[in-house]
């Protein structure tokens, strides 16, 4: 009877890690705010990573953050190093302005992907919409993909509300200036 539920749990076990291989790894989330000032402002705020501090949700989880920041435009990049947040990087890699800015994202380990913040000028001021795509085994050692992948089904309860707040942030600082 033991025998029987030990082969039964190694079974679970083997099947769960093989679906973490096969599930779909694929991860796009986006978040939107409308911002009451013209997109050069807020474009501003976005396509310098000097000025992420003033509205980046992650400063204020870690105050205790290293950060640096090297090049400007195209190529610039912000490295990060936290007890609490782990380290990182991430690189401008497009400008278009006052319209996008897309970003690379390293997590080290933890693996890569790609955010970008579109802008677009509506009555009320700028729509900026915030995304965030992986692929969750991408960049990430073998034997964690399968937890990589799993991962992936709570991305976009994990980083939602930072987006949201971070895009909060960002409207109060734009709208303040």
């Amino acid at each position: 009877m033991l025998k029987k539920i030990l082969l039964g749990l190694v079974g679970l076990v083997v099947l769960l890690v093989a679906l973490g291989f096969v599930l779909p790894d694929r991860v796009r989330m986006e978040r939107s705010i409308v911002i009451n000032a013209p997109p050069e402002e807020v474009f501003a705020l976005v396509a310098d990573l000097n000025q992420s501090g003033k509205w980046s949700p992650w400063t204020e989880y870690d105050p205790s953050m290293e950060s640096v920041v090297t090049g400007a435009g195209v190529g610039q990049k912000q490295s990060w190093t936290s007890k609490k947040m782990g380290d990182g990087s991430q690189t401008i890699t497009a400008l278009d302005a006052p319209s996008k800015v897309d970003f690379a994202l390293d997590f080290g380990d933890h693996g890569v992907a790609t955010a970008a913040m579109t802008l677009e000028p509506v009555a009320e001021g700028t729509k900026v919409v915030w995304s965030f795509d992986s692929n969750m085994r991408k960049g990430v050692p073998i034997y964690m993909a399968p937890m990589s992948t799993y991962m992936g089904f709570f991305m976009e309860g994990m980083l939602g509300k930072d987006y949201d707040k971070g895009l909060a942030n960002l409207k109060r600082v734009a709208e303040a200036a």
